[in-house]
């Protein structure tokens, strides 16, 4: 049952941790695979968030990608192998985010993470990443799960947190997240340090904005 404890949910990708080089990596790996050209790893920031399915669509030049149905599955397992080979080769925590993180444990607060990353892959970079704090959820993209901005992931996580929606705190990086947040009736934080900028994440409804982590500290205490 949920109750008037405070819970904050992470998004993944360009909140907690910095993954554009690996992500960038292994998709121009599929680029140059199938004779394209690759893109600068900052063309990579407006690709990610969607799940990866939708990543994938996006890095073929307009009308040359593969089609829908089996040609894009193919695709996708092309980055999955590209992606597994790459996913920690430069990927760390943003600065400051060890520090939150251990005065969210010190004060008992609940954390999870919600990210449209396949939930695999998800898993893999929290163990590697963020394995020194304890985490009470850790959820990425499921088959037949819907993806954020539809907010039944957000929903559920606040449900295992025990904490009421509008108890919950959704920090991250871009649009979706803020969506997410609103369509929860959570409350929509927006990190500066990410991959989408300020003025998407207010347009997205984020109460606040942070330009370093420490400063969520200030909204829970």
């Amino acid at each position: 049952m949920t109750d008037s404890r405070q819970a904050v949910i992470f998004d993944l990708d360009g909140t907690l941790l910095d993954t554009l080089h690996d992500l960038a990596t292994s998709g121009n790996e599929v680029l140059a695979n199938r004779g394209f050209p690759p893109h600068p790893k900052e063309a990579y920031k407006t690709f990610i968030g969607d799940g990866m399915l939708n990543l994938v669509r996006r890095i073929f030049p307009e009308n040359q990608g593969p089609g829908e149905g089996e040609p894009l599955l193919v695709a996708l397992e092309e980055y999955r192998a590209a992606y597994s080979r790459n996913w920690k080769d430069r990927t760390r925590p943003f600065p400051g985010i060890t520090d939150l993180l251990d005065q969210l444990q010190k004060a008992s607060i609940a954390i999870g993470v919600l990210s449209n990353k396949a939930h695999d892959f998800t898993l893999k970079c929290v163990d590697e990443f963020l394995s020194d704090w304890k985490w009470d959820l850790v959820i990425g993209h499921r088959e037949g799960a819907e993806k954020k901005p539809n907010p039944a992931g957000a929903i559920e996580a606040a449900e295992i947190l025990g904490a009421a929606p509008e108890n919950c705190f959704f920090v991250g990086d871009s649009d979706v997240d803020m969506r997410t947040a609103v369509n929860a009736g959570m409350h929509p934080v927006g990190v500066a340090w990410g991959f989408r900028s300020p003025d998407e994440l207010r347009q997205s409804g984020a109460e606040k904005i942070l330009s370093f982590p420490g400063e969520l500290l200030d909204l829970l205490f």
